[in-house]
């Protein structure tokens, strides 16, 4: 047996998975369908024996998604729900009262709050009031976002065993608090491919923040493809130089030289995958010609210079600074817009550690108006250019409210 064809048998357990996801995405598709058998042609035969003929089941057809891409919007740093969407009026009432211990049911204390002798109870200084036809609360932080209150779904409901950032971050963006796994972009755009030959599927921004300077770190495997090829992972948008990392031409090098050398080492990458099989190089082919299109479609996406003065009444001036949050929630649709399916903002320093109250204020009107503003677009554009589409705003996990300003008590549930 010849070195090459051993190495290619030794199959790794990251090569057998890739290989046999298609198969597995057979099977779960006809498991959804119910189909007993499969015709000669392939058509699914229905249970009672008539043929499907590719059709969509009645018990499905209510269900059929309809969203074609995701605006993710990510608070990292963990708001206080309380002083946003979490009306409390009780809390009033328990000023200065120890926690009760029905609360936390035992659950642990991060190292920050495990030495505190007793956890007063503390209630928002903010008003709140309803908003809408549906009587959303909202507080008086987001006076844009409360007129877009029926526009918006606010589950207070979840839970997450994470109280520290990084693991309850990871958690959220990949399904898992230990490190290592793709991230929720990463396997939509494994899944769903792009619409758009010159963009990636997935991108990810970070705007700046007038928040706690000392913010969360942000790590690359919160939009990475862990086992995945790395082709799926985000690629961040810059908030200064080139927009894209490496986008542009080292001086000197034109683009005519540029395309020439991409297309010798494509074909040197060409044999080596050919030899060996890593799907790894199949990536690296893809992204370096991915790259050379986006030295293209990138410099036209953050030109907003074609966009109307009504744009920028509508997001505010900030829009017209690039790194700032409301210029990229105004490049998420942008981005929607040239069909990429996931776009992610992180927006950090909303872990308030000293004058919460203060913070907070200035972290909303980071967003406030940016959110508002995006969804107000999509909504009178008519999803038109860009489809209906889901966005999603997350906190890690919540800040429960339980002694006296500045601080908040971790707790993993809301």
């Amino acid at each position: 047996m010849s070195t090459i064809q051993q190495h290619m048998l030794s199959e790794t357990r990251r090569h057998f998975f890739a290989k046999g996801a298609t198969g597995l995405g057979t099977a779960a598709l006809a498991s959804l369908m119910q189909a007993g058998v499969r015709g000669a042609n392939g058509d699914a035969v229905a249970p009672g024996g008539s043929l499907a003929s590719g059709e969509v089941p009645d018990y499905l057809r209510k269900y059929a998604p309809k969203a074609k891409r995701a605006i993710y919007l990510f608070m990292a740093g963990a708001p206080c729900q309380q002083d946003i969407f979490d009306y409390k009026p009780k809390m009033e009432e328990m000023y200065d009262k120890d926690l009760p211990e029905s609360v936390r049911n035992g659950q642990r204390l991060t190292t920050m709050t495990s030495g505190q002798k007793r956890f007063p109870i503390a209630p928002s200084k903010f008003k709140f009031e309803q908003h809408g036809k549906s009587g959303a609360w909202i507080s008086e932080l987001l006076p844009y976002t409360a007129k877009m209150a029926d526009d918006l779904c606010i589950v207070r409901s979840m839970h997450t065993e994470a109280i520290n950032h990084d693991p309850a971050i990871t958690y959220i963006c990949t399904g898992h608090q230990l490190p290592g796994r793709p991230s929720l972009g990463s396997w939509l755009s494994y899944g769903l491919g792009s619409e758009n030959k010159e963009m990636p599927a997935f991108m990810v921004m970070t705007p700046t923040w007038t928040g706690r300077k000392q913010a969360q770190a942000l790590y690359n495997r919160l939009w990475g493809s862990g086992f995945l090829p790395s082709r799926y992972s985000g690629v961040s948008l810059r908030r200064q130089g080139d927009p894209v990392l490496y986008l542009s031409n080292p001086e000197g090098v034109s683009t005519d030289a540029r395309r020439r050398m991409l297309d010798r080492l494509g074909e040197m990458n060409q044999r080596t995958l050919d030899r060996i099989g890593d799907p790894e190089t199949q990536a690296r082919i893809a992204q370096y010609e991915m790259a050379y299109r986006m030295q293209h479609s990138v410099p036209e996406l953050t030109d907003v210079s074609d966009e109307p003065k009504s744009t920028f009444d509508l997001y505010g001036d900030d829009a017209k600074k690039p790194g700032t949050y409301a210029y990229n929630v105004l490049m998420a649709r942008r981005l929607s817009e040239r069909g990429v399916r996931f776009v992610q903002l992180f927006h950090r320093g909303w872990d308030a550690h000293g004058n919460l109250p203060g913070e907070h204020e200035n972290q909303c009107k980071d967003i406030d108006q940016g959110c508002a503003a995006l969804i107000k677009d999509l909504k009178q554009r008519g999803m038109k250019f860009v489809g209906p589409s889901i966005i999603y705003a997350f906190l890690p996990f919540t800040n429960t409210k339980a002694f006296l300003f500045p601080y908040c008590l971790r707790m993993p549930s809301a």
